[in-house]
């Protein structure tokens, strides 16, 4: 078998972005993937993507532009996210959104705002769809060669410290593969692995969690073999919006974004509503038994986008997901809340979003700085049954702005590098919509630019 440039672990967005980036700049790649199937979390995503100054915004009327994309993203990570890789994100987000249509990824003509966002700035595409497509054009190049049931288990190290492949099992057979700039690992978070969640984030170890099967942590335990520093790990948060009862959809529900109130089981608010998702579930998994409800009206129900699958109310309603009633009083009593109790929260709301302040949690917006409150009065009222669930972990590996993995004594670790959900640094204390697969993409380009020596 012929050596490789470079060996790409994990067969999601960011692997294929890697692989393809370093195809197109002449490489050789061979791409492991653990599953019988690529995809992993990318595929099971809502399909968002964070970017700014697109013709798409424009069309819409959204201005938008890198230095508030970069002034949301620190905001909503707390100013406790790596402003370097912020930086990074930030400088190739939209080459990254002109280069995924070049390579056949079709995104939506919507446009919404979401978490952490002052304008819309949710650009969507079918996610199984687009990974499928970037792995289409990783075949088409010739240059990379796609190995599935390749499961990496330990990385291999020169004696001269440089990474230079990895020891793996290839459908149960022991096999050693070498690679001559080194080895990007793009294998995902570790959401699928209960002890290593009970290990950084106890206070979730009875959420709900969704993600791809092979998320169990395996890149991230190659690397900290070799001591590798970690990032955010105790920023893993559940994402608020999940019907606690709901197997068909891996999606969470997000009418809050458009008016609803969040409510728990004595009928009483308990955050601002506006605040990042993360931020959401963070709240909610607290409250009794982490079983909340958004409320909301006719009006809200009406201002979903069914092509966005966050904000996809329609079929959730015609899926029965949401309780419905022609009162208030009727709906409190449908979801088993105090009657009396809901009627006079949402009285109060309506009177805050009267007044132009709500003193209770200080909500302004629809969702972070975009958006006007409105009241909820319009008959039927609705019901969506929420909890926190974790789609991802958000934390990881310590890397430089150029994806390089970085040991606990600042120093790289030659010839290993990392992109996507692995990755720690990047979103800090929350998170906004559409960074996940955003810095999937763009973190994967960048880490195979920085193995080809190719960076700009």
């Amino acid at each position: 078998m012929t050596t490789p440039d470079l060996l790409v672990i994990g067969g999601g967005m960011a692997g294929f972005c890697a692989a393809l980036e370093a195809a197109n700049a002449g490489l050789t790649v061979t791409l492991l993937e653990k599953q019988p199937e690529t995809g992993g979390s990318s595929a099971m995503s809502g399909g968002c993507l964070a970017f700014a100054g697109t013709e798409l915004q424009r069309e819409h009327g959204v201005e938008d532009s890198d230095a508030l994309l970069f002034s949301d993203l620190r905001e909503v990570g707390n100013f406790d996210n790596d402003e370097s890789l912020v930086r990074a994100y930030v400088d190739n987000q939209l080459g990254t959104y002109h280069w995924m249509r070049e390579h056949g990824v079709v995104f939506g003509a919507s446009i919404e705002t979401s978490s952490g966002q002052s304008v819309p700035r949710v650009h969507s595409v079918d996610p199984a769809d687009a990974v499928r497509q970037l792995a289409r054009a990783c075949a088409a190049t010739g240059r990379v060669s796609v190995t599935m049931n390749a499961a990496a288990r330990r990385l291999v190290r020169a004696a001269d410290g440089r990474f230079t492949g990895v020891h793996a099992l290839i459908d149960g057979e022991p096999v050693t593969l070498e690679a001559r700039l080194g080895v990007i690992l793009a294998s995902g978070g570790f959401c699928r692995n209960a002890q290593m969640v009970h290990h950084y984030a106890p206070q979730y170890d009875e959420a709900v969690f969704i993600g791809g099967d092979g998320n169990v942590g395996d890149g991230l335990k190659m690397a900290l073999e070799f001591g590798a520093d970690l990032r955010d790990m105790a920023y893993i948060k559940g994402t608020y919006g999940k019907h606690p009862l709901d197997e068909t959809n891996h999606h969470s529900c997000l009418a809050v974004y458009k008016g609803a109130i969040a409510v728990n089981q004595d009928g009483k608010r308990f955050v601002d509503e506006s605040v990042s998702y993360k931020l959401l579930g963070d709240a909610a998994i607290r409250q009794p038994y982490g079983a909340t409800f958004q409320i909301l009206d006719q009006r809200i129900m009406e201002s979903g986008d069914d092509r966005v699958r966050i904000l996809d109310f329609e079929r959730r309603r015609e899926e029965g997901l949401f309780i419905e009633a022609n009162s208030l009083a009727e709906l409190a009593r449908l979801i088993e809340v105090p009657e009396e109790t809901l009627l006079d929260t949402v009285a109060r709301y309506n009177a805050a979003v009267d007044a132009g302040h709500d003193d209770a949690f200080g909500r302004a917006h629809l969702v972070h700085r975009h958006g006007e409150l409105c009241r909820i009065e319009h008959a039927p009222f609705y019901a969506y049954p929420s909890t926190a669930a974790v789609f991802g972990t958000y934390c990881g590996l310590r890397v430089d702005a150029s994806m390089r993995v970085v040991n606990v004594f600042d120093e790289t670790l030659e010839g290993l590098y990392a992109a996507g959900e692995i990755v720690g640094g990047f979103h800090g204390g929350a998170y906004m919509t559409g960074t996940a697969l955003g810095k999937a993409a763009i973190f994967g380009r960048l880490a195979a630019r920085s193995a080809a020596g190719t960076e700009q």
